[in-house]
């Protein structure tokens, strides 16, 4: 039995087999591909900041920390370029195919600009080195190329692995939404290797081996993502999804005094079962954003060429509701970007809280501040199987969802959980900055509370990711317009980069009104002498109004509804 035509074989071109692709069966190759591309991506880019470009390329702590945040905020930005050729012209498929290529050329210059005389940095002393102006423009183009090779993988990937289960099969369906979970979990145990293992090697045999280990991880990646060619289905690129939103609001602003009737039937639609993009199925008319429904109505002047119609002039039913698609959606991107706020402060002020605390476990060892981010990953993990398994099917009892839980539920439970997360990081400010002044400890480097203390807070976001990431990537895959999933799936991804600036903004604001006076601030370099407690209860009340606001877009949210079955 075949499935819909917009689901294609890769090798034949024809419809795909519903008996010997897709599913489960594909999924496996996808889900290992992206375990390996994960440890590669974290494996190369866990130390960059404080160790590689300030040992090796003699950076500053300022410059090494603004390259990093540049290259961080590429990655995510770059995502949108590698959408818009999927969704366009190329098919997710073929993107992945193209990009990947990249990415491992830049992972090779990468490991080459640290292993191979004359590439790597010269000049070195026991701790620092004195890179050639080429050796560092080696590096850092091998830097952009890797970002450039994740904008073409990361908007699709997870989008091509839904793609492996049938919308019109209620099992398949189904299983689609347990796919977001175990795709979150396998991107995860990469993270989880990265972060024991890649780490280690980078610390204690050289960067040669920290950058080839990754590398090789993403070159099994690629193989392993090919080798499950003959399994997989494809969508078809479906037309330049820009052009047919603009051509949308133009045909509306040419209609600005014609009134729309009451009969909404009578709006422009074409006739046959599925939209004017082959594959696609259409939608039905919402009764938001009416202005936009100007462009659905017919008039004299809109047929031209024996009845061919203008689509700037006059869009379907379908066209028009594909805008309204984005427009909704644009509230619920907003929202994640004030969670990515909170989950920044992984990388940010929990670190420089624990940078202030007892690091010892036992007498001989000692562990870093940022390494407690792997409690997030193990929360993810251990939290991911935990909701899949248990939460799920017990859930689905009293809601009668078959998710357990709607997507929009899902994400307002992370919403939540992200208010409590900064709670529990400012009440273990409080007990340090007690234990400062009881002590008259104001000077003092370290204070001795064990920064084990630290763990329920990490854990808790890891707990929040398992809520809202994954059910942000599942509620824009499926809320979508089916010629623009990849396009709003690099949307979704663009709120951890706005998220990271808007911290930085924060901050940078807090830090301004709360030195008025010859006062510290709440964030000063002694934090002892600071009050970050304050700022985690300022996230906290932040997140708190996020959800309330979010509460009020969610009550009047409408899921999208599509008619029949694509051809």
């Amino acid at each position: 039995m075949c499935i819909r035509k917009m689901e294609q074989s890769i090798f034949t071109k024809n419809p795909a087999s519903k008996k010997t692709t897709g599913n489960w069966k594909a999924c496996r190759f996808i889900l290992f591909n992206v375990c390996c591309e994960r440890l590669a991506y974290y494996g190369m880019s866990k130390n960059l900041a404080d160790y590689y470009l300030k040992s090796r390329l003699n950076q500053g702590n300022t410059t090494a920390a603004n390259n990093v945040t540049n290259w961080f905020g590429t990655c995510y930005i770059t995502p949108l370029i590698g959408a818009f050729l999927a969704d366009a012209y190329l098919g997710r498929y073929w993107t992945i195919a193209t990009f990947v290529f990249i990415y491992v050329f830049g992972l090779t210059l990468l490991t080459l600009s640290a292993s191979v005389p004359g590439l790597k940095p010269g000049n070195c002393n026991s701790d620092t080195c004195h890179p050639s102006s080429d050796q560092t423009a080696v590096f850092f183009v091998a830097l952009y190329m890797i970002a450039l090779g994740i904008g073409g993988i990361e908007p699709c990937v997870s989008s091509f692995g839904a793609d492996q289960f049938d919308e019109n099969d209620e099992a398949e369906k189904l299983e689609k939404s347990s796919f977001f979970n175990w795709f979150y979990f396998s991107a995860n145990v990469g993270a989880f290797v990265a972060a024991i293992v890649i780490s280690w090697i980078q610390m204690n045999i050289g960067w040669g081996w920290g950058f080839g280990v990754p590398t090789v991880a993403m070159v099994i990646a690629v193989m392993f993502f090919f080798s499950g060619s003959r399994y997989y289905r494809l969508q078809r690129p479906q037309g330049n999804p820009l052009t047919r939103i603009f051509q949308v609001i133009v045909a509306a602003l040419r209609k600005m005094s014609v009134e729309v009737p009451e009969d909404k039937s009578q709006l422009f639609e074409i006739a046959a079962d599925a939209s004017n993009i082959t594959g696609s199925r259409k939608l039905e008319h919402t009764d938001n954003l009416k202005f936009f429904d100007k462009a659905a109505v017919e008039s004299q002047s809109d047929s031209i060429n024996d009845g061919e119609v203008n689509p700037w002039r006059l869009c379907s039913v379908t066209q028009v509701e594909e805008l309204k698609c984005i427009i909704t959606l644009l509230p619920f991107w907003a929202s994640g970007i004030v969670f990515a706020t909170v989950y920044s402060q992984l990388n940010t002020l929990f670190v420089l809280q624990g940078n202030t605390m007892d690091q010892h476990m036992g007498k001989h060892f000692e562990i870093s501040s940022d390494s407690l981010s792997l409690f997030t990953t193990v929360s993810v993990l251990f939290c991911t199987l935990v909701y899949d398994q248990f939460i799920v099917p017990f859930a689905r009892k009293f809601t009668r969802q078959e998710r357990g839980f709607t997507q929009i539920q899902r994400m307002g439970i992370g919403l939540v959980i992200s208010i409590f997360a900064m709670i529990t990081a400012g009440v273990l400010e409080v007990v340090r900055l007690d234990y400062v002044k009881t002590h008259n400890a104001y000077d003092a480097k370290k204070i001795p509370i064990s920064i084990f203390w630290q763990i329920p807070q990490y854990f808790v976001v890891g707990c929040v990711e398992v809520f809202t990431f994954i059910g942000q990537l599942e509620f824009f895959y499926d809320q979508a317009p089916e010629a623009m999933i990849s396009l709003c799936s690099a949307l979704s991804l663009t709120t951890k980069a706005l998220g990271n600036y808007l911290s930085t903004v924060l901050m940078t604001v807090v830090m301004k009104m709360t030195k008025k006076k010859g006062k510290p601030g709440w964030i000063p370099d002694n934090l002892n002498r600071g009050h970050l407690d304050y700022f985690f209860y300022l996230l906290a009340a932040l997140s708190f109004l996020n959800f309330l606001v979010y509460l009020w877009i969610s009550k009047r949210y409408k899921y999208k509804k599509a008619i029949g079955r694509a051809h």
